[in-house]
């Protein structure tokens, strides 16, 4: 009978019963959750649907306010250091662009113990990137004696503690507001590189001026290290030979000379044509030595050697040829006036002796030759001689 009943209720009741499959059917295709499912911020409502406490609402705006906040400082970061990266890669330390928003105390701590802890950074490039990070570092503190900031400090030191007195004079002078002691000291780690390029054939490496390499077979060109003059004292470099077989060595400095005027090859040992050119600088610190370009052959091992009126090459005691990958380090004592060769860290003796006066560091390349210099120290269980 009670099967029966639903068919006899449609039938008299048919508005009644259409309305009553539709709510069964809307029922099925969108069964309600279980109360425990919904968040804490729903709820139902009295038809059946689902809510949302005003308290919910508010806390939504608030969290988009918040965050619109939060992207717009971003953006502004974001910005910041994009500029200071290409600052950094363009190598422009004249004054540091300090930007920074957060303030970090370091009151509590004696400034030279903070000065201490930041030299052991070392490289400029570090201290850059310290001086970055807060106005503790990179700014000039008010209750500070120093008359500028806690990285200036560390670069002057830095500087004082290891450029010799040579070194000293090729390095630009402090000046409040243009010269930072921060760029003094990137000058210094930077001091030998390959300034001056002589003849048409030669290039720098990967844009690196401590890399040259030659452009054409057969015309030998020269690249100088004019900015580090050696007057006094012991100086030792080492020279990467990346490819060939090139001479190595020193000459006087030539702050005049017109590099423009070598259009093709231009060496210092070996062509008369060039030579009254080379004199014609002469200065009176070069004194009454006669060496005015010394360099080491690697393709025999000789010394050549010039006064650029007569020249020479020869044999010396521990001579060695060397090529591709070798290092070759050079020693000037201009107290005992020698200069002394390592291969690979291995010495192999005194080349050349009877040196006075100032020289400065080059090479001569060819062809596909390459080489790379770099300030080294001497090599261990060594002592110059």
């Amino acid at each position: 009978m009670r099967r029966g009943f639903p068919a006899i209720f449609a039938r008299h009741f048919p508005d009644h019963a259409r309305r009553a499959e539709k709510r069964k059917s809307e029922k099925s295709a969108h069964p309600a959750p279980h109360p425990r499912s919904y968040p804490p911020c729903i709820r139902m409502a009295d038809d059946g649907r689902v809510k949302r406490l005003k308290t919910c609402d508010t806390s939504v705006v608030e969290l988009q306010r918040r965050n619109a906040v939060l992207e717009s400082e971003n953006r502004k970061l974001r910005l910041e250091n994009a500029q200071l990266r290409g600052r950094l890669s363009e190598g422009d330390h004249a004054v540091l662009p300090v930007v920074v928003t957060t303030t970090v105390d370091l009151s509590r701590l004696d400034p030279s113990l903070v000065t201490q802890i930041s030299s052991f950074l070392g490289t400029s490039r570090e201290l850059f990137s310290l001086a970055l990070t807060c106005k503790s570092f990179g700014w000039r503190q008010p209750t500070s004696t120093l008359n500028w900031s806690l990285v200036e400090e560390v670069s002057r030191q830095a500087v004082c503690s290891r450029a010799t007195d040579d070194e000293m004079r090729c390095l630009p002078r402090y000046s409040s507001g243009s010269t930072t002691w921060l760029s003094i000291h990137h000058r210094l780690e930077h001091l030998l590189m390959f300034d001056v390029l002589l003849g048409a054939y030669i290039g720098y490496r990967n844009w690196d001026k401590t890399a040259v390499c030659g452009t054409k077979k057969g015309d030998f060109c020269t690249a100088v290290s004019s900015g580090h003059v050696m007057r006094s004292g012991i100086h030792f470099a080492e020279f990467e030979i990346i490819s060939g077989e090139p001479y190595i060595g020193i000459v006087r400095p030539m702050p005049s000379l017109d590099a423009e005027a070598y259009e093709n090859d231009c060496f210092f040992v070996g062509r008369r044509a060039f030579y009254h050119a080379f004199l014609a600088q002469r200065s009176d610190d070069w004194g009454d030595g006669n060496v005015h370009a010394c360099e080491y052959s690697s393709y025999t091992g000789k010394v050549c050697w010039t006064d650029w009126d007569d020249g020479d090459d020869a044999d010396w005691e521990g001579m060695e040829c060397c090529g591709t990958g070798d290092t070759i380090g050079m020693l000037l004592n201009l107290e005992k006036g020698t200069l002394t060769v390592w291969k690979n860290n291995r010495r192999l003796g005194v080349m050349k002796d009877g040196l006075s006066g100032p020289y400065c560091r080059y090479t001569t390349v060819a062809g596909s030759e390459s080489v790379a210099i770099q300030k080294a120290y001497l090599p261990i269980s060594t002592t110059p001689k």
